[in-house]
Parts: structure tokens; sequence; C-alpha cells
């Protein structure tokens, strides 16, 4: 006999679910709440989905009443697969429902030295419900906004260098930079199954916002966006720079070479290459699916050195500037 559906498997408009998730808000509240606001983005993915059908105006000459009924019960379920993995909407909900919703802070520069090389891509994982900035991003906004709220945190720089001490770039300035690479970090998504915000994030903390990224001597671009190093395997070309090292939490002036790509799009599969064909960054692709797991994950596994890089990571990711740069 098959076990049953979880509230989560279940249909998002499943009345025995609801129920049952009544039952359970009675005994046990703090998960209850988390598997409606699950509930809650099912719902949401659902009426995208739907939204999305109605524009479509693929009607045919074979379409029934039956037809149409099949198919709103696989969005239906195409939606709860969807919430499964998440669009940040139920994780924002649950914090702010449980009032644990952290607080945005003004972020530093990043500092740390980078992996030394890179490996082989791995498996690809199932694609993020974020194929460009537009409606999907205004929901997550939104809902980003409900749980926390703060002033724009600084500009972060590339790794080694000093914080800048120019003004917080204007939001148009930095939803060029998003724009620019988007479509590149939802392609790094299908092979590491990270969220594609996630990553903009870390390239907006590794680069400044693309104001910092690492340049040749004669101002050549690099599109280095991770600051990943040329290690003995990479035969690309290299450019050589000054950069912190953090030894014992002293930090410490040094050359280091860095890899050189022709383009974002090189950039970032070579960065989804690494976190997928390196054992040690492991715990980034499984924990890779909440703020926290990724920046703790990438710090653990040494990925830079600077001891305060994983909150640097967090507060980018969680801040209102990344927030109000995806508002396409």
């Amino acid at each position: 006999m098959a076990a049953p559906l979880t509230d989560t498997q279940a249909l998002a408009l499943d009345a025995q679910g609801l129920e049952r998730l009544k039952q359970q808000a009675g005994k046990d509240p703090g998960r209850a709440v988390g598997e409606a606001s699950k509930q809650f983005e099912a719902l949401l993915l659902n009426m995208m989905l739907k939204s999305m059908r109605q524009a479509g105006g693929q009607e045919g000459m074979f379409d029934t009443e039956q037809s149409k009924l099949y198919t709103s019960m696989f969005d239906q379920q195409i939606a709860q697969h969807l919430a499964k993995r998440g669009i940040g909407i139920a994780d924002v909900m649950t914090r702010q429902l449980t009032k644990n919703a952290p607080a945005a802070t003004p972020a530093d520069a990043a500092g740390g030295a980078k992996p030394a090389d890179g490996a082989p891509a791995g498996s690809p994982a199932a694609l993020q419900p974020f194929e460009a900035p537009g409606a999907a991003n205004r929901i997550w906004l939104r809902a980003m906004e409900a749980g926390r709220t703060s002033a724009p945190e600084a500009p972060a720089a590339p790794a080694g260098t000093p914080a800048p001490s120019a003004s917080p770039l204007p939001v148009t300035k930095t939803r060029e930079f998003v724009d620019r690479i988007w479509s590149h970090a939802v392609d790094a998504a299908r092979a590491t199954g990270i969220k594609p915000q996630f990553m903009v994030g870390q390239a907006a903390l590794e680069s400044g916002w693309g104001r910092n990224e690492i340049r040749g001597e004669d101002g050549a671009r690099t599109y280095n966006l991770f600051g990943v190093k040329a290690g003995k395997s990479w035969t690309g070309p290299v450019v050589e720079k000054t950069t912190t090292e953090y030894v014992n939490g002293v930090a410490q002036k040094t050359t280091a070479k860095f890899r050189v790509y022709s383009s974002y799009a090189e950039s970032f599969k070579d960065y989804a290459s690494l976190l997928t064909g390196n054992r040690r960054y492991a715990e980034v692709i499984g924990h890779g699916q909440t703020v926290e797991g990724f920046a703790r994950g990438l710090q653990q596994a040494g990925y830079a050195t600077d001891p305060a890089y994983a909150d640097k990571l967090t507060r980018i990711i969680n801040g209102p500037t990344l927030r109000a740069s995806l508002l396409g």
C-alpha cells in the first residue's frame, strides 16, 4: 500500500490537504506555518502558469472542456513540484510569520582568497523558476519587502580590494549590471541547482556590481566576476593582480594570478564547473537552496579566506539593492 501524500506533495487546492494543515496547526504551529507558506507559494505559481497559458492563446480545434480540466490539473502538479524547490516566497513568509526575519545591514567589501582551480561540470539540475527579470521577480520582491526593510547596502569590492570610498551606486546602474548577467546566471542554475539570484549576489559582492571588475594592466576586461584564480590546470590567459589574503584572521597583501575569460557567459560556465566538479563544494550544492546554506557553504569550503565573507554575501543577497535591481 502506498504511503499517504504529505501536505506539500498534495495538490495545492486539495481540501483534504488544507484540513490536514489545520489539524497540524493545533499540534505543531511552527511546522504548520512552513507548510502553509509552501502551499501559498504553490498557489501563486499555479496562478502564474494559468495566466501564461491564457496569454498564449493556443486553443486548438481539438480542445474540449475535459482537456482543459486535465491541463489545469497538470499545471497544479507543476506548480506543486516547483514549490518544493521554492522561489523564496515561502521562506520569507515563514520568517515573517514567526517573527524571525533577519534585518539587512550595510555590506562591506569582500576579501579573501579564491579557489586555485576548477574541474569539469557535473550533472545538470532542474532549472529554477526565474527565466528573466519580470513578473516572477516582482512577486518575489514584494514578499521579500514584507519580511525586512533597510537602507541599501554599500557596494562591495572584489577580493583583496579595499572598501571603496565612492557612494553607493544608483539602482539604475545596479539594475544594468543584473540585466547584463542574469541570463548567464540562469544557465548556471541549470548546472548547479543554485538559485540564480544567489549567484548574481555573489558576482555583485566580488565585482562591486561590476564597478570593480578585475582588469588587465591595459584596462582590458577579464570578465572574471567571481575572483577565480588561475591554478596549474588552467591553460587560458591570466592577469596578475595584488589581492588580500587572511592568515589567522590577519589581512596580508599578496600577488596572485586570476583567470581571464572571453565573456560573462564563460565566467558563469566556469564558476558552475568549479562548484559541481570539486567535492569540497558538495555542501554548497547540497544546501544551496537557502541564502545561509549557500553563503556558509562557500566559506566553510574555503572559497574565501575573509572570515566575514559569508555574512557579507548574505547581506548582499538579502539586501534591498539586489531586490530593487531584479525588479524589471
